[in-house]
């Protein structure tokens, strides 16, 4: 109840805020579908899922003239299940994105609280999962974060105005450990370059020690959370010739010190494709192959790799609304197995898994 008086208090506020300088602005989206999966645990699911194709959110976001070319700027965005009206991103208000900071249109942009790192805003465009597929496109376990499973709390982002095409920037999440600014920080680093129908993307992400507190840089989503160390490699691009969108995707993981291994290697090599038929309606589809090299705590080493592919239908009934469905399937071998498609509620029993969706998307 707090929670809603809240949201109304900071409703009522903006509408008298927008009206006087028309600097802040209330958004959102809501995503909801109908999704089948072949196995979880040996068994079929039919289950509603909210937040698939993309997250459910509602946000704010705003920026006040300071004169010169410079402004200040903010946003909070919140998301949330739509089926059981719960917060996501393990319950926070704004679990999605929270920042205040400066804008210059000559200098850049400088902000400041819970952001994406690098590889999100670089490379995450430019897959299947980060564009036009969302969550279950992803590669195994979002190894890369290129899907956001995790955002960075405690962030100092700073991102360039666009020269000729290029863009580049980087983030710096505090740990805030008292003695200790090794542990649960992060960093990254990145660029694209924009030229007519081609468009570059790298960057480099760094995590570390973040289990060992609960007020870090990552503090929920990221499935390799006890490891010493995450280390995130990754580019790719997109080719657009007429109605047909090309990508390509690689991005190389390495775990350090997780639980039960000493290492976890994953290399992620993507290809993706859009055809926008009409104006209204589009197909996409993708294909993922990822090898992965485990060592074993106890000496050793394991392989395993996963195959994975998917398309999606898209038709836009208005500007703000779409129907959707989508296929994606996946087959684990080896140190890889067993199958688990991202998003879905749990392993298969076996070596594949398939999950089949019909979704419904309005923006606001």
């Amino acid at each position: 109840m707090k929670k809603l008086i809240f949201v109304g208090a900071v409703l009522g506020l903006l509408s008298s805020v927008s009206s006087a300088q028309s600097s802040v602005t209330l958004y959102g989206l809501v995503d909801e579908g109908f999704d089948f999966t072949s196995n979880v645990a040996g068994k079929r699911a039919y289950q509603m899922e909210s937040g698939v194709a993309q997250g459910s959110r509602w946000g704010l976001a705003g920026k006040e003239e300071l004169g010169g070319g410079l402004e200040a700027v903010f946003r909070l965005e919140n998301g949330f299940d739509v089926n059981n009206g719960a917060l996501d991103q393990g319950g926070r208000m704004f679990g999605r994105q929270a920042y205040v900071g400066m804008n210059s249109a000559t200098a850049g942009t400088l902000t400041m609280g819970r952001q994406y790192d690098s590889v999100v805003d670089y490379v995450g465009p430019l897959t299947a999962n980060g564009s036009w597929g969302g969550e279950v496109f992803s590669h195994p376990f979002d190894n890369d974060n290129t899907d956001n499973s995790f955002r960075i709390n405690n962030s100092v982002k700073y991102t360039s105005p666009i020269f000729g095409g290029l863009q580049f920037g980087g983030l710096y999440g505090f740990s805030n450990d008292p003695g200790g600014t090794k542990t649960n920080r992060a960093w990254s680093a990145g660029g694209s370059y924009s030229n007519g129908p081609v468009v570059i993307g790298a960057a480099y992400l760094n995590v570390n020690k973040q289990s060992r507190t609960t007020f870090g840089a990552v503090t929920d989503g990221d499935p390799f959370a006890t490891a010493g160390w995450q280390r995130v490699a990754a580019a790719g691009v997109n080719v657009t010739l007429g109605q047909i969108t090309l990508g390509g995707v690689f991005s190389y993981t390495n775990v350090h010190n997780l639980v039960g291994f000493s290492s976890m290697i994953f290399q992620n090599y993507e290809v993706n494709a859009r055809f926008a038929l009409t104006p209204a309606f589009s197909l996409g589809a993708m294909y993922d192959y990822t090898h992965v090299r485990e060592g074993v705590s106890t000496g050793g080493v394991a392989k395993g790799h996963w195959h994975e592919g998917g398309a999606m239908a898209d038709y836009a009934l208005s500007k703000r609304t779409d129907v959707y469905a989508q296929a994606f399937y996946q087959q684990a071998t080896g140190a890889a197995g067993p199958a688990w498609i991202v998003g879905t509620t749990g392993a298969s029993s076996g070596d594949h898994q398939f999950v089949g969706r019909v979704g419904l998307r309005h923006k606001f």
